[in-house]
């Protein structure tokens, strides 16, 4: 089997060849492959190049298009200064001013960080289309409100104005169902949604007003024909019960997860995705120690599963550490 070949007989459920491995790979990527992260995050061939070079150096299963959260923020009217050694920085459009007016409306095809990504769904199509998973990405309604917004008064805005948060939510969900849906025809099999500020709420203010809209956004890729993955860094324990409503295909779990329970709660149809730590175990762990973590995730999960770290593979990783991490592992 091939990446593409071993990650879909999974997620539909069948039995692959061995657990597929898919590490979210943003500054490593650039690094290793002699770029920096302003020009992996700004130009789509140089993110597409640094994927598909570390794919076939450490033989994982899945390319993909993340690069940052501020793609359709860019589309919404902020302005974006790229760094050359960390991920860009954005304005936030509505941080003084809440009038949704002032806005622009983000096209996929025509706003500039959204076509990028666009394109490289289609470059990764051109290249390895049937080789590789390609994941493409949007935001989450929470996370991109609170790039709009700012995440502080984002907060305020859920306890203080649960019309005006939810109006927000409602326009970032229709610009990240467009944006999935452009993605999906250029080729992505997977959207990852990201929505890590969810991490920091209650529960009774997610079940209210964010998971209803995550939901939505997942019904609508499904209904695209791809798979959904949802990704909230942080600790999402709390919030298990109401992701296990959302169906989500791919759950991606932080390391302060534990997996058994989260099994238990999701129940068995979602591919359960992570959760070694990426700094304490990859990054700063030895090939044998990582190799453990690895086998003991998968034990605690059962399948189906993915392997993968909590979060991003940081900078500075050892090149063992990532290919003891996406060594071989039976299913």
């Amino acid at each position: 089997m091939n990446g593409f070949e071993r990650y879909c007989a999974v997620l539909r459920g069948e039995r692959a060849d061995q657990v597929p491995r898919t590490p979210i790979l943003m500054q490593f990527a650039a690094e290793y492959c002699g770029a920096d992260y302003a020009a992996f995050a700004a130009d789509y061939q140089t993110l597409v190049e640094a994927n598909l070079v570390c794919a076939m150096d450490f033989d994982f299963d899945q390319v993909s298009c993340i690069s940052d959260p501020y793609r359709e923020t860019q589309g919404f009217g902020a302005e974006i200064e790229y760094m050359p050694d960390g991920p860009p920085r954005s304005t936030h459009p509505l941080q003084e001013n809440r009038n949704f007016a002032k806005l622009l409306r983000p096209d996929p095809l025509r706003s500039e960080r959204m076509l990028d990504r666009v394109k490289a769904v289609e470059e990764f199509k051109k290249q390895a289309g049937g080789q590789y998973s390609i994941l493409g990405w949007v935001e989450g309604p929470a996370a991109e409100a609170a790039d709009l917004r700012d995440v502080t008064n984002f907060m305020m805005d859920l306890m203080d104005d649960e019309a005006y948060a939810g109006d927000l939510m409602d326009l970032c969900l229709a610009t990240a169902i467009d944006f999935a849906r452009v993605q999906v025809a250029a080729g992505a099999d997977t959207i990852g949604i990201g929505d890590a500020v969810a991490s920091q709420m209650s529960p009774g203010i997610y079940e209210k007003l964010i998971q209803p809209r995550e939901k939505q956004l997942v019904n609508a890729i499904q209904d695209m024909g791809a798979w959904a993955k949802l990704h909230i860094c942080g600790n999402i324990t709390h919030l298990l019960p109401a992701i296990a409503d959302l169906q989500v295909d791919v759950l991606d779990l932080d390391h302060m997860v534990d997996l058994a329970e989260a099994r238990r709660v999701v129940g068995p149809r979602v591919t359960l995705a992570g959760n070694v730590d990426p700094v304490a175990v990859v990054r700063n762990g030895t090939p044998a120690v990582i190799r453990e973590a690895v086998q003991r995730a998968h034990a605690a999960a059962g399948n189906p599963f993915l392997v993968n770290a909590g979060c991003e593979i940081p900078s500075g990783t050892p090149v063992v550490n990532l290919k003891a991490l996406c060594a071989p592992l039976a299913v």
